[in-house]
């Protein structure tokens, strides 16, 4: 079982089970805020909280205060009775940027629309959204999405991991007039074979062993609006035909259930596999293949529109400010750096380390000596190593601790094709010996500056000039 991440603090029994078992249907580990145990990094990584009925207040306080740091940054989900609605919900609230409205009898689209955070009401959504980027291959995308939105026929989106299949997905959605319907995702490929049919279909009472109750499949539950089935190319071959029909002639049955239903579904299918070499080795139907690609569209890797990297820092960064962190801002170097990368993991990369070196550098410009090592590229000269610092520490003289310095630069130093800003890259080295020298001296900063041979206000100008560490010893 993975970490606990939704905390659940409901003072009614009855509902209190019916949340968690609708949270560990969509795929997440809730716990009871009553159930007593430790929150621990290793068993607890808190992404939301849901708070209902509450009896005792007092109770609720210290169930809520075990979400520590997380509560600055989780959503936060209410019952629409909930006691706390006027308190985490008010205007004023820390939390209300963050709060989603949940109604009894529970209904799994409206949990998996909270849960995904405050959603924009229908009447003021926009119907020209756009994937972020505005490079030729971007701009292709955002006009096909523009295009077959209106339609109903089945779309096809191909492309590598990270690209960004799914926002595709709900850009379609969102473009089309099914807008106002549920859109329900599902990964044909995290969910055993065994399973997917109940996942997708539904199933009645007692159908197979743990069946207890009857349940809708996600067909039902994206009625009226759209189904993203992705990684269907992961879909195995029995499953395939049982899809086919569904597709074909629009009805399904539960498992355990012969009473045929019909369905309005729009479907949006995705895979990074290549179907074509998949159908080939007889692992994927020729026929659905066709179903699914009336209208088949690419994404693009991150390496092929490049020019769209600021923009993606800048959307990312939006992202982090509503989760209350800091935005990231790079140096000319670094984005440098950045656009030299072959980023194996595209978009999905790249968000991910946008959110690390904001939590890493909250408060300073990050420069190529800040990236992790594996992003630097050849750009970026080798800083002085710690031998280096440690043979000024022991005396040696200025002339040799230079050469010490210059060798390994000198054998490294390669000018890029398209040339670069000498005055950020080096500041780029500055702002890495000043840091390894302030690593030596324990942040002393009188240490730091006689090590780095300058006078100590000098340094603590520099300090200030590159946002490091503002409050270090004298």
């Amino acid at each position: 079982m993975g970490k606990f991440d939704v905390l659940v603090i409901e003072s009614d029994q009855q509902r209190a089970e019916s949340i968690v078992s609708a949270l560990q249907f969509l795929g997440y580990h809730p716990q009871r805020g009553d159930d007593g145990m430790e929150v621990d990094e290793a068993t607890h990584a808190w992404r939301a909280v849901f708070v209902g009925n509450v009896g005792d207040d007092a109770a609720a306080e210290q169930q809520f205060a075990r979400l520590g740091a997380a509560a600055a940054h989780v959503m936060v989900l209410l019952s629409n009775d909930s006691p706390w609605v006027s308190r985490l919900g008010a205007d004023a609230s820390p939390f209300a940027a963050r709060v989603g409205i949940v109604e009894f009898p529970l209904r799994y689209e409206q949990l998996t629309e909270a849960m995904r955070g405050p959603q924009v009401p229908a009447a003021a959504r926009r119907t020209d959204l756009r994937l972020v980027g505005s490079s030729a291959p971007m701009s292709r995308v955002n006009a096909l999405v523009r295009q077959v939105a209106p339609f109903d026929s089945s779309v096809l989106v191909l492309g590598e991991s990270g690209t960004g299949k799914e926002m595709v997905a709900r850009a379609i959605h969102e473009c089309s007039s099914r807008r106002d319907k549920p859109f329900v995702a599902i990964n044909c490929g995290a969910i055993p074979a065994e399973l997917l049919e109940s996942e997708l279909f539904g199933h009645e009472k007692g159908a197979f062993t743990g069946a207890i109750s009857t349940r809708k499949g996600r067909f039902e539950l994206a009625e009226g609006g759209t189904l993203f089935l992705d990684e269907i190319g992961d879909m195995s071959l029995p499953m395939q035909v049982k899809l086919l029909r569904v597709l074909q002639e629009r009805v399904f049955e539960r498992v355990g259930s012969n009473r045929t239903q019909r369905c309005d579904v729009r479907i949006i299918a995705a895979t990074h596999r290549n179907l074509d070499a998949a159908i080939a080795h007889g692992q994927f139907r020729e026929d659905l293949y066709y179903r699914l690609s009336v209208f088949p569209l690419e994404m693009p890797a991150l390496r092929e529109h490049m020019d769209d990297l600021p923009e993606l820092v800048a959307e990312f960064n939006q992202r982090l400010s509503r989760r209350g962190l800091a935005n990231v801002r790079f140096s000319a170097g670094a984005m440098h750096a950045l656009h030299g990368y072959a980023w194996p993991g595209n978009v999905r990369e790249l968000n991910n380390l946008v959110e690390r070196l904001a939590i890493l550098y909250p408060h300073s410009e990050v420069r190529v000596s800040d990236l992790p090592e594996k992003y630097r590229g050849q750009q970026i000269v080798e800083e002085v190593r710690g031998a280096a610092l440690l043979s000024l520490m022991n005396g040696q003289s200025s002339v040799a601790s230079e050469s010490t310095m210059l060798a390994p630069a000198d054998s490294l130093v390669m000018l890029p094709e398209g040339g670069l800003d000498l005055r950020d890259h080096l500041a780029d080295i500055e702002v890495g010996l000043i840091r390894q020298a302030l690593d030596v001296t324990g942040g002393v900063v009188a240490h730091a500056a006689k090590l780095l041979r300058m006078q100590r206000t000098t340094l603590v100008e520099k300090l200030r000039k590159y946002g490091l560490q503002p409050s270090l010893q004298a």
